[in-house]
């Protein structure tokens, strides 16, 4: 699939995975309570984690800002659906380069290492995103600071169900994909 990210094939997994994140955010969702924003536990990270270590850089990301930013978008999160975007460019961009840093040699460790790699990274920019959506809402700098710490707990349960569920989901799908493709 990163060979080839212009076939019908990877165009087509492209789209299913947009479709998959969109509906695992949909399906499952767990608000939870923050001083900014409106944080909720659900699958979409780790499903857009999924989908860059299948498809690549390039389709993989594609398919998080689809799935993740139409979720935003249809969900009433618009205003700042940007910012979730953004942060699945940068997601993207920290998998895809400690893949390449592994050779992209896909072994249980790496895939685990690139996984928690993920979370953490999500920490960070929700982190951000959270200032950002504080200052959008007229709060002071140094208030949007603690504000935005204490809207963590939801990324944080979100983060390690994204270190826990990629390395399950990614062989698991590997294995199918590698089915499929023999017939």
């Amino acid at each position: 699939m990163r060979t080839n990210q212009n076939s019908l094939r990877a165009i087509v997994l492209t789209g299913l995975f947009a479709a998959i994140i969109y509906i695992g955010i949909w399906v499952l969702r767990i608000p939870i309570p923050a001083m900014v924003g409106r944080p909720f536990i659900h699958f979409g990270n780790t499903l857009t984690a999924v989908a860059i270590l299948t498809l690549g850089l390039r389709n993989g990301m594609l398919a998080g800002i689809i799935g993740l930013g139409s979720f935003d978008i249809l969900n009433g999160y618009a205003a700042t659906s940007w910012l979730t975007m953004l942060e699945v460019v940068i997601v993207a961009l920290v998998i895809s380069g400690l893949f390449k840093a592994f050779n992209y040699q896909d072994s249980r460790r790496n895939i685990i290492i690139l996984a928690i790699g993920a979370g953490v990274t999500k920490i960070f920019t929700s982190y951000c995103t959270s200032i950002v959506e504080a200052l959008m809402a007229g709060t002071v700098f140094k208030v949007a600071l603690v504000a935005s710490f204490f809207s963590l707990p939801a990324t944080v349960i979100n983060s390690i169900s994204t270190a826990i569920c990629t390395p399950l989901l990614y062989f698991f799908l590997k294995r199918i994909l590698q089915a499929v493709t023999k017939r």
